[in-house]
């Protein structure tokens, strides 16, 4: 079986109101990062996640080097985190001097695994950074009770969980302080672009100092300490804007998307999927994965999907296997089976919001015309 057309593992959704509104961006000049749409992007996205304050940057990397910075987190600190995850979390933390400790993951829920986390809670331990991943958040309510009873920072990165809920509250209010993504694949997108959000005013006011190169009040130039330029134009701020007046039928776009898939796949031999709801919450198919019996047959199923013109993209790669890490001396002989089967095994396909149903069945129609030589 051969797709003629192709079918990128990820299409964002743009429409009309996100034109007229880069348009009047243009219209009246105000592109940089003083325009008045950030501003207003900040207070909406704050007011739908449930937050008191949101302070928009370049991305959500940027988010987290912000965050870490703004909690005072640096040399002599180990702060906890899932060893299946994107790079960013464990980098932002590295980079401030800090020292990343992994968490295993749970196959159920591709997360990490939180019943891990109170045996590696020691002197040194600031924070849990928790990041929800795929399509189910985290298993919250005991870390947050961990995080009082031994006074710990909770950092909580909600890149791909905008709006997805924990026990009917919205992933994202949890945090000490909280990041967003809003990268083309996300249900909000500017682009580039992430979201710092927090209850605290102080803790806002030095997010929003550090993500302007620390500036200080004053004199313009002068300055005590370094931050960082993770302004967000009010090009982005726009975009986002437009994208928010749409989440709920982002959100509900997505799980028709994961459900069809699901309809097709959920049993197919060889793999497996992520159920459809759990005791605390229900997927919400940010994407839709495949995790395969073996590492030959996620390869395998890659490459032929690749031949039949359809995207495909493996899943994270564990941070105690990361190259970098292994050079600084991170992480020495620890293992963490089940976050490398979810590295090793792992894939998903087309599922972002501008997928057709009738691309979602011809990806459904190649998977199943697989078959292992």
């Amino acid at each position: 079986m051969m797709n003629q057309k192709p079918i990128p593992v990820n299409t964002p959704l743009l429409g009309e109101r996100e034109k007229e509104l880069l348009n009047e961006c243009i219209d009246t000049g105000w592109i940089s990062s003083e325009g008045p749409f950030i501003a207003k992007f900040e207070s909406e996205m704050s007011k739908y996640v449930g937050r008191n304050y949101g302070i928009a940057v370049s991305n959500g990397s940027a988010a987290l080097d912000v965050c870490i910075k703004a909690l005072e987190i640096g040399v002599g600190d180990e702060v906890i985190m899932p060893a299946f995850t994107i790079i960013s979390p464990a980098q932002s933390v590295v980079s401030a001097g800090a020292t990343p400790v992994l968490v295993e993951s749970d196959l159920s829920s591709w997360n990490m695994d939180v019943s891990a986390i109170e045996s590696k809670i020691t002197s040194k331990t600031k924070a849990v950074l928790v990041v929800h991943i795929y399509g189910f958040p985290v298993d919250m309510d005991p870390v947050v009770d961990l995080c009082k009873k031994y006074n710990l920072y909770l950092i909580e990165d909600a890149a791909e969980m905008h709006g997805q809920t924990y026990k009917g509250k919205k992933c994202g209010s949890f945090g000490t302080i909280s990041t967003f993504s809003f990268y083309p694949n996300k249900h909000i997108t500017t682009g580039e672009g992430g979201m710092i959000m927090c209850d605290d005013e102080k803790i806002a006011e030095r997010c929003r100092k550090l993500r302007n190169l620390a500036f200080e009040p004053g004199r313009r130039f002068v300055h005590n300490e370094i931050g960082w330029n993770y302004r967000m134009t009010n090009l982005q701020a726009a975009l986002g804007l437009a994208q928010l007046e749409r989440i709920d039928q982002h959100i509900a776009r997505k799980k028709e998307i994961g459900l069809r898939y699901h309809s097709h796949l959920s049993n197919i031999k060889g793999f497996e999927v992520q159920p459809t709801q759990l005791e605390y919450a229900e997927n919400i198919f940010w994407i839709y994965g495949l995790l395969a019996e073996t590492q030959e047959l996620n390869e395998a199923m890659q490459k032929y999907l690749s031949s039949n013109q359809i995207g495909t993209r493996p899943f994270f790669w564990c941070m105690h296997e990361q190259p970098v890490f292994q050079n600084m001396g991170l992480f020495k002989n620890e293992r963490y089976p089940n976050a490398e089967k979810l590295a090793r095994n792992g894939f998903y396909v087309p599922s972002g919001l501008g997928i057709t149903n009738d691309e979602i069945d011809t990806v459904c129609e190649v998977i199943v015309s697989f078959k292992l030589s």
